[in-house]
């Protein structure tokens, strides 16, 4: 079944606030990243818990959210670039708390999802990103940062291969175009 993304406005009228255009990713980056810890179910690897699970979610999204400032560097003046990351940031970390505290119960999410974020930020700004997308080390870091939350257990261990050369590229291309369409 093909993903089914919302990378249009209803209303072509107007011009749109960098919180609305970070919000509008935000909801897609959430399908992708739900879609793609999903896929890693169907492709036979195992989580062991819903917060394993989630953890996964939570790092698709921050690589979603490095490929949309990669994207929109140089495209947008800075503060423009900043109030979208910002923004886009912040209906994550809303996003991911929601479903959290369904799956989990109560808990300061959000914050914690800031918190990774921000750590995850400074290191991804030590990866290229040219016109081509991500750099081969920047896509490892996120299969990385995934086989760590699933471990090395069962078939777990090759997760680095399939989300490097299968989910990471495909997220990029999807955050590409979602990015361009809602910024025209």
């Amino acid at each position: 079944m093909a993903l089914r993304l919302k990378s249009h406005w209803h209303n072509e009228d107007g011009g749109r606030s960098m919180e609305e255009i970070g919000a509008a990713i935000a909801f897609n980056a959430w399908r992708i990243a739900l879609d793609k810890a999903i896929n890693l179910h169907g492709e036979n690897f195992v989580y062991e818990t819903d917060r394993q699970r989630l953890d996964v979610i939570a790092e698709y999204l921050i690589f979603e959210a490095q490929l949309v400032d990669r994207l929109v560097h140089g495209a947008l003046p800075d503060e423009s670039r900043r109030e979208l990351i910002t923004a886009l940031a912040l209906r994550m970390a809303e996003h991911f708390a929601d479903n959290a505290r369904d799956l989990l119960g109560p808990g300061d999410y959000a914050d914690a999802f800031i918190a990774r974020f921000n750590e995850r930020s400074v290191e991804y700004a030590e990866f290229n990103f040219t016109d081509e997308g991500p750099s081969y080390p920047f896509m490892r870091h996120l299969g990385f940062e995934i086989q760590q939350i699933m471990g090395t257990e069962h078939e777990n261990r090759w997760v680095i291969d399939q989300v490097m050369d299968m989910d990471g590229p495909e997220v990029y291309k999807l955050v590409t175009r979602i990015t361009r369409d809602l910024l025209e």
